[in-house]
Order: structure tokens, then sequence, then C-alpha cells
């Protein structure tokens, strides 16, 4: 039974700026909620604040989980977790970060129940799992050398931030990552909504008449647009993925029904949690269409539950896990682990988290 519902307060510095077409991110910020139930037990969760992405800043995580969900959560037994997860996401339209935090504490304590890590109680399919490293946006200079630099720490796939400016600049970009690093290393291109349809069109063929070898496009075209998405999809032979396009499975059914995109990006922050993004991820399956789990600026205590997800799958082929290694100091104590690229899972049930211990106080409960 579900006894306490705690809601803490983070913010760490980033090593470097993170710059999208979107945004620029100096720090992580974001919510972490710690649930406890009547046996001692403890599920941990977290929410950032995306809000140019999600909609959700801060107070309205904070507010959403103290002043709706806590209600509904405490004196609820964990046995029935179908019902509490249906009931957080009808509680509320949106907050999706908010969901997401306390779904994952969920889990957590069911997991834990079980005596299960959290990847083998969805599924189990794989014991570890690798992530790429993301290549801000930058002049093509400076991310060519970040891009040797990740490449010298032992990553072999780089997610490359495209869109800020004109798309000769963006092919100028690949053009000297891909000078600099070689053939042997993989390119993924993250445009985040910034390229217009023709452009998009234009600027991935040129990069195929190139011979830049790009694995995939990333949310070429603004997020609505499903018919530009499908557009580009159906002009080029880079395989094109869906992220920003794909919060919730319907809007995943809507994409895949079209065929507007080639691969599905999955982040628990825009599905609300794991429950809803098990459900994109099996539509995608059926759809013969392969997913990626990605995340936000957040700390390990996401990233670990998404890293769960992730493994537990058959069907989550990619994943995009970065953000902990981007931060000055690491807040979790246990969790997923990281040797360079490669991400492994403690023995431990749930997620395998044994403490977090944020930069700022509880700020309500």
């Amino acid at each position: 039974m579900i006894q306490s519902v705690e809601v803490m307060r983070q913010s760490t510095p980033l090593k470097k700026p993170f710059k999208t077409a979107l945004r620029t991110v100096y720090s992580t910020e974001s919510i972490i909620v710690r649930i406890q139930s009547n046996d001692g037990r403890v599920g941990w969760g977290e929410a950032p604040a995306t809000i140019v992405i999600t909609g959700d800043s801060l107070d309205s995580i904070h507010s959403a989980i103290v002043h709706t969900f806590t209600p509904l959560l405490v004196g609820k037994s964990l046995l029935a977790y179908e019902r509490i997860l249906q009931e957080i996401h009808q509680s509320m339209i949106g907050s999706s970060s908010a969901k997401a935090a306390v779904d994952m504490a969920i889990y957590d304590l069911v997991a834990q129940h079980c005596g299960l890590p959290l990847y083998q109680f969805l599924g189990g399919y794989k014991d570890q799992i690798e992530t790429d490293f993301t290549v801000s946006v930058n002049s093509p200079k400076e991310m060519g050398e970040d891009a040797v630099r990740y490449v010298q720490e032992g990553f072999n796939v780089l997610k490359i931030k495209v869109g800020k400016d004109d798309i000769l600049e963006d092919i100028e970009r690949i053009k000297e990552i891909r000078r600099c690093i070689g053939s042997s290393v993989k390119i993924r291109i993250d445009a985040n909504q910034g390229w217009q349809v023709k452009d998009a069109i234009r600027t991935i063929r040129r990069m195929e008449d190139l011979g830049l070898d790009i694995e995939l496009v990333e949310q070429p075209v603004k997020a609505g647009d499903i018919e530009g998405l499908k557009m580009v999809t159906d002009h080029v032979e880079t395989p094109i993925m869906a992220d920003e396009s794909v919060f919730s499975p319907i809007q995943a059914f809507e994409v895949l029904k079209s065929r507007a995109a080639d691969l599905i990006n999955i982040k628990l922050m825009k599905s609300g949690g794991i429950y809803k993004a098990q459900i994109i991820n099996h539509i995608a399956e059926e759809f013969g269409v392969e997913c990626m789990v990605g995340s936000m600026i957040e700390s390990r205590v996401a990233v670990t539950a998404a890293a769960h997800l992730a493994a537990s799958k058959k069907n989550i082929t990619r994943c995009d896990f970065d953000a902990p290694l981007m931060m000055l100091q690491d807040i979790v104590v246990g969790g997923v682990k990281y040797d360079g690229r490669v991400m492994t899972f403690p023995k431990a049930s749930g997620l395998g988290i044994l403490d977090v211990v944020p930069s700022q106080s509880p700020v309500g409960s």
C-alpha cells in the first residue's frame, strides 16, 4: 500500500551547454519523486522541465503531483497498479512529465514487490544496452572537435543536432563531422523540427549524394505536420524517425497508419511513463516499425527507468541515454551504470536506485 509521496527539486549544471534547434540548456532541472509503501520500500521517479517540447514547467509538474496525483495514490494497493495508472492518466489532461515521474516510481515499487529488476518484470529481452552520444549544434569546426572527443571516449554512434541555421550550414556540419571521425562511426541527425518540408528533402538528398552515410534523420519538420513528415519520408532513402510528432499511442497509430515515418522515438516524458510507452512500442511492433527510447536532459533517475524499458523489449533497437554523462555531478546512488557506451543494470529489484541526493531540499509532499 502507498504510504507517502515526497517531491524534491534538483538542479545540476552541465559540463557544456546543450544546444538544439529548440533551446539551449545549461543545467538539468527536474522534480524528483519519492513514493514510499507501508512496508518501507521506496520507488523513485523524475520529471525534467522541458517547456518547449512537453509544455511542462517545474511548477506545473510539482503542482500536478502534489495536488492531483498524491490524493489518488496514498492508501492505494500497489497490486492494483493498472487501476492506479489508469486513474493517473484520466485525472488530468496533459502533464505528461508529471505522470511519467509517478509512473516510474510505481513500476519501481511493483517490481521490488515481485523481487525482479524492472527490465525483467517488463519482459527481460536483454540485460545490457548501448547509448549514442549527442553533438550539440555549434559551428562545424566545434562540432567536429566534439565528435572526435566522443569517439575517443568509446562512442560508436553519434546523434548530431542540426536545424538551427540555414540548410547549407547543416550540410557543412555533417561534412566536417564525417571528415573528422571517418566512416566507421554511425551518424544520426536530429533536426528538432528545424527544417521546412522541401528544405528537409533537399538537405537529406544532398547528404545522400555526398555519401555522408546517415543512419536516420529524426523529426525533420514541425511536430504537427504529419503530411509533411510523410512527404519527407516518401522522398528520401534515409530512414526518418518521428519524435515530437508522437506523444500518445493514438498519435503513434496515426503516424504508423499513414506510413509517415520509418521509426518512432519513445520518451517517457512524452508518453506519460512506462505504461503508455509500452503501448506505443507494441503498436509500432505490429506495424513492423522499430523504436528508439530516448530521454530529455534528465538525471540517472529517469534515464534508469527508460533504460529498463529499453532493455525489456525486442522491438526497441536504439537508445539515446547520454544526458547523465553531460552532468557535472551524479545525484543518484545505484541505478543503471555506464561503462563508456555500454549500460548495465544492478541485480537489485525495481530500478535498483538506493538513494537520490538532489542539490536542493524537498519542496512539498
